[in-house]
Order: C-alpha cells, then structure tokens, then sequence
C-alpha cells in the first residue's frame, strides 16, 4: 500500500527548513512534501498551485501562519482531496485595514533594497516565545530563509496577505479531522483566534504549545510532532475526504 501524502505549507518567508523536524520525524512514514508559495500573489492562486503539485491523490494537509492560511483555501477548493487538515499559528479572518499601512511601509522599504532590514526590526522580534528571543541559531535561521527567497517573494506574498479573504464560512464546511495548534505565546496569531477557529471546524482539536511562539514548528517540535501524531492517527469518517484511497 502506497504510502499517504502530508503536505506541509511554510508560513511567510519560510522554506522547507520551517518542517526540518516534522519532516525528519514523518518522513518513514509519510511521503512529506513541502509546498512553494512564492509564484503568485493570490491566496486563490497559490492554493490551486498546492492542488497541482501535491498530484491527485488525496493527502493530508498542514499549514502554519501564510502556510495555514493557503491551505484553509485548499480544503475550501477540494475538500475532498483534503483527508486531514492542520492549521498552525495562523489567521482565518481577512487582512484587517489597520494593516495597511504597516504593509506598505515595508513593501516600500523592500523595495528599496531593505527587505534584511524589515525581516530583522519589524518581523523576526515578534516571532518567537520569550525563552527562544536569545536563540541565535534560530534567530538566524528565520532571516536565511526570508534572504534566500528574496524580494519578489515578499512582495508577492504581501500582496496575497493583503487581499486574502475571510474564511469563515469555509472552515465551517470542512468536515475532516482537523489539528488546530498554536503557540502558547504566539502574539501574531494568537490563542483566542485559535479557539474560534476550532469552533468552526467541526471536527477539529486544539492544541496550545507551550514555550512557542509564531514558529512552534521549531520552538517546540516534540510537542508539535506529538500533536501531528494524534492527528494523523485520527480515522476518517466515511463520507469524509479521503476516504477513496485505499
């Protein structure tokens, strides 16, 4: 029997390198693959383009912050595709127009050739729980990733964020198990949106990570893969997505 398919969709800025110990740990088990959300800026756009490279078996589903974000479109679009979903440390409602000029501040600094600047004073502070702040290597890690994508990537991923829509009613249409998980101190994503999240799934769990932030990924990955563990070992109901493969 084939081996069943976890796609994994990095937040902002981030590669495969935001899953290295989910993939590490899920790899023997799973055939793992880390999407690509930089080629269009459009949440609608990229979830299409998730469809079209994870292939046409129905596969298992995670995405953190931007990552969640497109794969709350995904399910939207193909619910049937979709056999378990898992949003971590992100946001289902739209960009809220508070919002904008923050963006456009750092879409003009990006453009004017100070994207290390805008990853190091405005985003990374914000990312972690108060005990990984003096993690060095991790802190490093964050602005590598945002460097090796590049300035296109953030302004078409800005733009996507900017224009994404409220995905309420969405949420409440997809009936597979669903993983809700969050920093316990995530301050971009928080908690509480969290908790309405999983309100509207109606299968989901919640699952609060303690000594994470926006990054649980890496600030804590034994609870997280802990998490994903009870996730994936959740059976499908048999009416719900997925349940073709065999």
């Amino acid at each position: 029997m084939a081996r069943e398919k976890l796609v994994l969709l990095p937040g902002m800025m981030c590669d495969a390198r935001l899953f290295a110990p989910q993939v590490e740990v899920f790899s023997d088990r799973y055939q793992v693959i880390v999407g690509d959300l930089t080629g269009a800026d459009t949440i609608e756009a990229l979830a299409h383009n998730v469809l079209e490279m994870a292939g046409e078996e129905p596969f298992n589903l995670a995405g953190l912050s931007m990552g969640g974000i497109v794969a709350m479109a995904v399910a939207h679009m193909a619910p049937d595709r979709v056999m378990r979903l898992a949003l971590l440390d992100t946001n289902h409602l739209a960009d809220p127009p508070e919002r904008r000029a923050i963006r456009d501040a750092q879409v003009e600094k990006v453009m004017d050739g100070q994207l290390r600047d805008v990853i190091i004073d405005e985003m990374k502070p914000n990312y972690l729980a108060a005990a990984h702040r003096g993690d060095q290597d991790l802190l490093d890690m964050l602005v590598t990733m945002a460097m090796d994508l590049g300035a296109d990537a953030f302004l078409s991923q800005t733009r996507a964020l900017m224009k994404r829509p409220d995905q309420t009613e969405a949420l409440k249409t997809y009936d597979g198990p669903s993983l809700v998980l969050c920093g316990a101190e995530d301050t971009l994503c928080p908690p509480q949106r969290h908790r309405e999240m999983a309100a509207l799934l109606p299968d989901a769990d919640l699952v609060l990570v303690p000594d994470a932030g926006h990054i649980s990924t890496l600030e804590n990955p034994a609870d997280v893969n802990a998490a994903f563990l009870t996730w994936l070992d959740k059976p499908l109901a048999p009416a719900g997505g997925g349940t073709d493969l065999v």
